[in-house]
């Protein structure tokens, strides 16, 4: 049970200490209580926490402009609570194309909700609840051939993450994203990133997809999803339609209560301004550098993959549980999404100490999990 955060800590209800290598599972970019987020969140309380999506307010409109403009297209944002939600929106748009045929990726997640779970590859999380809504196809991730296969012009959309998070950080080839914009294109389909994980700084760029490792020459999507890092803390999701697609969704194709409210708003645009003032799409580079550099010198880490601060390590045995418990015991928050993996998605202003830290304490850890070269 965790009682309280101050920058990339926890303490727990006993009052030990950790350092938080998850960030809330990449949502804490800021990390805890930053006072520009507590700041924003207080003062916008003092005035209008909510008001129903029968009205506006200046930081809903502020917060939608400024997505928008972060893409350098023009575009229209719909704002929910959470990435499930942003991603149901998403596929409420793909439906008003008149075509039902979705292609997703195989180690997909794109939320628990029933249709953003029908695009989310696991077995263990869509069995439970089959028939799940649409039409989907799932295709391995990183294959353009295969993608092109699958699309036809039925397609009303193919939905891919930039960088894949819960299947323990697969990053493509850096012709992907383009023979992706390509493939839809061709069939008259959308092509819908779906960055809840990996957009607002966590690789370095306000969106994963303009990280030129990812698109050497640029992409533009059709659809853009947010949530997790936008908020800093605060639930929130935001459904982004650029170009002819943000016409797609009319007044009254879809609603939310709660969504965009005022405060929830406030937060983003705090998270967006603070991110800016601070240099931390730059920090977000630098510190995942010195971290993957620095976890890759134990031979028992096999492979780092990840760009910015959304990292992934395939390690030598399948003990990454045991890993998890180890570092937990050692002070450190990290995740196990795969039994060989660990996923790390800690606070953009992780310092140089912290990582030195985390890094001279490693070996212990792998020692301490059973992990052997």
């Amino acid at each position: 049970m965790l009682a309280k955060g101050e920058g990339a800590y926890v303490w727990d209800a006993d009052g030990k200490r950790y350092l938080d290598l998850l960030g809330g599972i990449a949502v804490n970019v800021l990390g805890h209580a930053h006072p520009a987020l507590v700041e924003a969140v207080t003062a916008q309380l003092t005035t209008l926490g909510h008001i129903s999506n029968f009205f506006t307010s200046a930081p809903q409109v502020e917060l939608a402009e400024r997505l928008v403009a972060l893409t350098g297209h023009d575009g229209r944002v719909f704002l929910s609570n959470s990435g499930t939600e942003a991603n149901e929106a998403a596929l409420k748009i793909t439906r008003r194309t008149g075509r039902t045929h979705l292609v997703a990726t195989e180690g997909a997640f794109h939320g628990r909700t029933m249709g953003a779970l029908a695009l989310t590859a696991k077995a263990a999380y869509r069995e439970p609840f089959e028939p799940l809504p649409g039409e989907v196809t799932f295709v391995p991730y990183d294959d353009a051939e295969a993608l092109a296969a699958a699309v036809t012009d039925r397609t009303a959309a193919v939905v891919i993450e930039p960088m894949q998070g819960e299947a323990g950080v697969n990053v493509p080839s850096g012709d992907y994203l383009a023979a992706a914009r390509r493939i839809t294109t061709e069939h008259g389909a959308l092509l819908w990133l779906d960055e809840i994980q990996t957009g607002i700084g966590r690789a370095g760029r306000w969106f994963a997809h303009q990280h030129p490792t990812l698109a050497p020459e640029g992409v533009v999507p059709d659809l853009i999803t947010l949530a997790k890092g936008l908020g800093g803390g605060v639930p929130i999701g935001a459904t982004l339609a650029l170009g002819a697609a943000a016409t797609l969704l009319e007044p009254g194709n879809h609603g939310t209560t709660f969504g965009g409210n005022p405060m929830a708003s406030a937060a983003g645009l705090a998270v967006l301004e603070t991110i800016e003032k601070e240099g931390l799409l730059a920090r977000a580079e630098e510190a995942g550098d010195r971290l993957r550099a620095g976890l890759a010198k134990d031979a028992r880490v096999t492979e780092t993959r990840g760009l910015g601060l959304l990292i992934g390590l395939d390690l030598s045995a399948e003990r990454s549980a045991e890993v998890a418990s180890a570092a937990l015991e050692a002070g450190y928050i990290v995740n196990n999404p795969t039994p060989s993996r660990i996923r790390l998605a800690p606070p953009l202003v992780l310092t140089d100490a912290q990582i030195d830290q985390f890094v001279a304490d490693w070996p212990a850890i792998l020692d301490a999990a059973g992990v052997e070269a």
